[in-house]
C-alpha cells in the first residue's frame, strides 16, 4: 500500500504531483491511500529514490478543469477518485464523455456541488461593521459547505475594493487592506461581530423588495437553505413574508392596474386603430405599457386579462425577450413573474448579470391559453401572433437601445430576426442586428423546466447560463 501525505485539504497540485509519479509507476487505484497531514511531503515514509519518467500519456483538459473542482470537495474519497478517474483514461480515452458511468457521474456531482457552494459564499456573506475600530472595517463569518473560501477570495476583493475587510470561515480567513488579500488559519463564529446599525436599513430594504407573487417557497428554500439563514439580517422576516404572500398576492391581482396619464392614454387608443402602425410612434415605455393594453392587432386580447408590456431600464444595455406572457404574468401584469422567471433569475445570478441592467420583455404581449376546466393551459403563439406583435418589440428595441438582444426561445427569436434561428445551431454566437445591437439566441427557461432528464436539464441549464454569461461580455 502506497501512502500519499498531501499538504492540505485542497492540495491540488501536491495531488496532481503524486498522480503522475504513481501513474508512471503503475500503480493500480487500489493500492494508494491519499492522506492529508498538513507537512506537505508526499511520500514521506518512503526512501528518497528517483521517480521514473512519466510515460507519453496526458489527461483531457476537461479531467483536468473537473478535478481542479472536486479537490475542493469535502467527500474523504475525492483524491481517490480522481485518481480512479485518471487511471482508467489510459485505456478508456473517451471516459469523459459517459455521463452514465458512476465515476464519471460522481465527480460530476462533486463539482456540482462545489460550484453551488461558491454561488452560496457569494450570494450569503454579510459583511458587518467592527464597533470601535480604528479604521473603518467589516467582518463576516460564513460557513461554506465546501471548501472554497480560496476560490472566491478575488471575487470579494473585487466586489468590495475600496473597504478594509476579513471573511470568517471554519477552515481558513480571507482579509483584504484595500491593497492585498491574506490568508489566515480558520476562526469561530464568536471572533465575528454579530449584528451592526446597518442590518435594519437591510431589513427594511428586503421587505420592501420582496414579491409575493414570485413567491415558490420549496425553491427558496433550495436556492438558499436553512443553513445559512443565522447569517443573514433579513432571515427573522422570511417566517413572517412566506405565511402574508398568499393574501397579498391575492390584493394585488383583484387590485386595479395604476391609471397611466390620459395623453398616454389617447395616444394608445390611437395606435390601436391605426392599422399600418406608420406614424405616432410611442416615444417612451409608458407609452408602449398603455399602448400593449389596448392593442386589437391579433386576436389574442379577448382571452388575455391585461397586455404585458417589458420592464427594465429605459437605457439598459442588455435587452432579454421571451416568447409570450404566462398565467402569472397575464394576472400581474409583469413579465417574467412566474416559474420560467424564477428560473431566469436564478441564472442570470449564477452568470453574474445584474438584472437591473437589463429590459426584459417578451416577443408577444397578450397570453395565449385554451381551458381546461378552471385551467389555463399555456399554448405556443403562432408566426401570426409574433409578426403582428413585432411592432411594439421594435418600439421597445427604439427606446431602450440595448447593445445585446438575448432570444429567449423560438418565437423570442423570429420577434427579434424576423425569421426562423434554431436554437441549436444558432447558440453561443453573436448576429449583427439591423439597429446595430447584437443578437444572441438561447433556450427559454421554461424549456428547462419542462426536460425530463436530471442529466439533460442540468446540461441544458449550464449551457444556459453560458449564453447569458455570453451575452453579458457582449454588453457590458
Amino acid at each position: 500500500m502506497r501512502i500519499v501525505r498531501l499538504a492540505s485539504e485542497i492540495d491540488f497540485a501536491g495531488w496532481r504531483a503524486a498522480a503522475r509519479r504513481l501513474r508512471a509507476e503503475h500503480q493500480a487505484p487500489d493500492e494508494v491511500l491519499w492522506t492529508v497531514d498538513g507537512e506537505g511531503d508526499l511520500f514521506g515514509d518512503e526512501a528518497k529514490t528517483p521517480a521514473p519518467s512519466p510515460p507519453s500519456f496526458t489527461a483531457p483538459r476537461a479531467f483536468v478543469d473537473l478535478a481542479r473542482e472536486v479537490a475542493l470537495h469535502r467527500s474523504g474519497e475525492r483524491f481517490a477518485l480522481l485518481y480512479r478517474l485518471l487511471w482508467r483514461l489510459e485505456r478508456e480515452a473517451n471516459l469523459m464523455e459517459l455521463a452514465s458511468d458512476p465515476d464519471v457521474a460522481r465527480a460530476r456531482h462533486m463539482a456540482q456541488a462545489v460550484s453551488r457552494a461558491a454561488h452560496k459564499m457569494k450570494a450569503f456573506v454579510r459583511l458587518r461593521l467592527v464597533e470601535d475600530a480604528a479604521e473603518e472595517t467589516y467582518v463576516a463569518w460564513f460557513e461554506p459547505a465546501h471548501r472554497v473560501t480560496e476560490q472566491v477570495a478575488p471575487f470579494f476583493a473585487r466586489r468590495f475594493a475600496n473597504m478594509n475587510w476579513s471573511i470568517l470561515t471554519p477552515d481558513v480567513c480571507i482579509h483584504w487592506d484595500k491593497a492585498q488579500l491574506r490568508l489566515t488559519a480558520g476562526a469561530d463564529p464568536a471572533d465575528a461581530p454579530s449584528g451592526d446599525t446597518l442590518e435594519e436599513y437591510w431589513r427594511t430594504y428586503y421587505a420592501a423588495t420582496f414579491n409575493p407573487a414570485r413567491l415558490k417557497v420549496a425553491t427558496m428554500q433550495r436556492e438558499m437553505p436553512k443553513r445559512y439563514w443565522r447569517n443573514l439580517p433579513e432571515a427573522r422576516l422570511i417566517p413572517e413574508l412566506i405565511q402574508s404572500a398568499e393574501g397579498r398576492t391575492d390584493v394585488m391581482v383583484r387590485q386595479a392596474p395604476s391609471e397611466p396619464n390620459r395623453r398616454v392614454v389617447r395616444q394608445a387608443q390611437r395606435l390601436s386603430r391605426d392599422a399600418s402602425f406608420e406614424e405616432g410612434a410611442p416615444s417612451s415605455l409608458e407609452e408602449i405599457a398603455a399602448g400593449v393594453d389596448f392593442c386589437r392587432r391579433c386576436e389574442l386580447w379577448r382571452d388575455a386579462t391585461q397586455g404585458v408590456a417589458g420592464e427594465g431600464p429605459a437605457a439598459a444595455p442588455l435587452m432579454l425577450v421571451g416568447e409570450q406572457p404566462g398565467d402569472q404574468e397575464d394576472l400581474v401584469g409583469r413579465p417574467f413573474v412566474g416559474p420560467a422567471g424564477q428560473m431566469l433569475d436564478r441564472a442570470l445570478a449564477e452568470a453574474q448579470v445584474p438584472r437591473d441592467r437589463a429590459y426584459v420583455t417578451n416577443a408577444v404581449k397578450h397570453f395565449r391559453h385554451e381551458l381546461r376546466g378552471k385551467r389555463r393551459i399555456h399554448q405556443n403563439p403562432s408566426a401570426s401572433h409574433v409578426s403582428a406583435c413585432r411592432w411594439w418589440l421594435d418600439a421597445e428595441r427604439r427606446i431602450v437601445r440595448p447593445r445585446v438582444i438575448v432570444s429567449l426561445g423560438a418565437n423570442a427569436a423570429l420577434g427579434v430576426f424576423g425569421k426562423a434561428m434554431p436554437i441549436g445551431k444558432s447558440r453561443g454566437q453573436a448576429f449583427q442586428l439591423t439597429d446595430e445591437a447584437q443578437g444572441v439566441v438561447t433556450y427559454h427557461p421554461s424549456y428547462l423546466l419542462r426536460v425530463p432528464d436530471q442529466d439533460a436539464r442540468d446540461q441544458a441549464y449550464a449551457a444556459f447560463v453560458q449564453d447569458l454569461k455570453f451575452a453579458w461580455s457582449l454588453a457590458a
